[in-house]
């Protein structure tokens, strides 16, 4: 009896497990991943090993060219909603994910555990909806890269880098956007962020929220022609209502600030040319506490220089960029991408050289960069292209020289996917670079090369590279 009791537990213990137990069974196929990535190897001659450094001056990002930049990988997963039957909505939420080594070593050699080591961030959370109801309508709420094309050779996402949490709205040629700009980053020199922040009973350091109002238009002109017209709003609250101690310092707590930044971008497809042809021109003048644009990238919201040191606030400060960016399919064997960027800001205080901030810490308030380069894109046959690259960047920070770099690279390359297209990926390339410093340069060892390898006339970087997107 026991025994048929037994066999009984056991064969209507199996024949309810699936009820009593929850199995996670993917099936939806509505998902969809993106992913851009670059990773390879280097070498330096003058120093008998890698070192991951490139040649470009220092805070200009990629400015310069791109081709020694190290090891970086973007994923970014998207999933889709299907809605009611009849609705023409296009619904879907996407996550970007970012590693990146914190000590410019290889992947491969590196770990989030080890010092300097890999990291990641989230810049994309966000759910879309779009073409609302059949009409040409979007709105997205969460933390997006939400900027226009970039200038690729450079790596700059140059005149309307609205990128940040927030929300947005779009319909026909017109967008907006609101972004909610805060951190708790207090290695960052970016002000007026910083303050003490007591209301909870202990003395910590934060970035004070600031709340960024985009507004765009598009304009077509003609067929070929289109202007795109910007305005922003940025308006950053008041530091000193956090302050309950009267031993904090005022410096620290800033009042309330704003800026305001207006630009336009005029782009033209060049029909007589090969299909792809195109020269965009863009203009942008960013006023207080939105004169941000510095270390390669056009964030007006990453306030560039200190602040008055009596008034507190960044009225007077300014920031002018113009950049010119052309893609020029001359052949079947030929493309051409030359690019001009030109930048001068300069902060709220009352001088053009280092000016202290908090703490004792001292920014330069003033600075100017110019740099104008080109590459050339040879096409020998459908999977083997030459890449020619020729860039020259100065820039003056305060009232010091300009510091200069004059650039030349060589780049074969191998295109396993046999398309003769400047944008053709993956590539697989060996890069030869060799770079230029004048005296001022050389001497105060301004490039993150120089500041390993020494004071040198000349800088050289040779690798074996490989670069790929896929978006869908």
């Amino acid at each position: 009896m026991i025994k048929q009791v037994f066999l009984f537990c056991i064969v209507f213990f199996v024949s309810n497990i699936n009820a009593q137990i929850s199995y996670d069974a993917v099936s939806n196929k509505n998902i969809s991943i993106g992913t851009y990535g670059r990773v390879g190897v280097d070498w330096s001659f003058d120093d008998d090993r890698s070192i991951g450094r490139r040649l470009n001056l220092n805070n200009m990002g990629s400015i310069g060219g791109r081709l020694e930049e190290q090891d970086y990988l973007e994923i970014a997963p998207s999933f889709h909603f299907t809605p009611k039957e009849g609705d023409e909505t296009v619904i879907h939420a996407q996550v970007r994910m970012s590693f990146y080594s914190n000590s410019l070593t290889t992947f491969a050699n590196s770990s989030t555990s080890s010092t300097g080591g890999l990291a990641m961030s989230l810049p994309e959370m966000f759910v879309q909806a779009r073409n609302i109801g059949g009409k040409d309508l979007n709105i997205w709420v969460g933390a997006r890269l939400y900027r226009g094309t970039d200038l690729h050779i450079a790596d700059h996402f140059y005149f309307n880098d609205h990128s940040g949490q927030g929300f947005g709205i779009e319909y026909k040629k017109t967008r907006f956007s609101s972004l909610f700009i805060a951190s708790t980053d207090t290695t960052s020199t970016v002000p007026p962020y910083f303050y003490l922040n007591i209301k909870s009973g202990t003395p910590s350091a934060a970035l004070r929220q600031r709340n960024v109002i985009n507004i765009e238009q598009d304009v077509d002109l003609n067929e070929e022609n289109k202007l795109t017209i910007l305005g922003e709003y940025h308006r950053m609250p008041n530091g000193q209502s956090e302050v309950e101690i009267d031993s904090i310092e005022t410096i620290v707590n800033f009042p309330s600030d704003h800026g305001f930044v207006i630009g336009a971008r005029h782009h033209i497809n060049f029909k007589k040319m090969k299909a792809g042809s195109f020269n965009d021109f863009s203009i942008r003048y960013g006023t207080g506490i939105a004169n941000g644009g510095d270390g390669g990238m056009s964030r007006t919201w990453l306030t560039f220089g200190a602040a008055d040191t009596l008034a507190l606030n960044f009225r007077g400060a300014y920031s002018l960029a113009i950049v010119n960016h052309s893609v020029l399919n001359l052949s079947e064997k030929h493309t051409l991408n030359p690019y001009l960027i030109f930048t001068t800001s300069k902060g709220g205080a009352d001088t053009n050289g280092m000016s202290e901030t908090y703490f004792g810490k001292e920014v330069y308030n003033k600075k100017v960069d110019f740099t104008v380069g080109a590459r050339e894109e040879f096409y020998i046959s459908d999977f083997f292209h030459l890449l020619t690259e020729i860039h020259y960047s100065q820039r003056k920070d305060g009232e010091n020289p300009f510091a200069t770099m004059l650039k030349f690279s060589v780049a074969p390359v191998y295109v396993p996917t046999g398309k003769k297209d400047i944008w053709a990926r993956p590539h697989i390339r060996f890069v030869a670079s060799v770079a230029r410093y004048n005296d001022f340069a050389m001497k105060t060892l301004y490039s993150p090369y120089l500041q390993f390898a020494g004071s040198k006339r000349w800088g050289s970087y040779f690798g074996v590279k490989a670069e790929w997107w896929v978006w869908n």
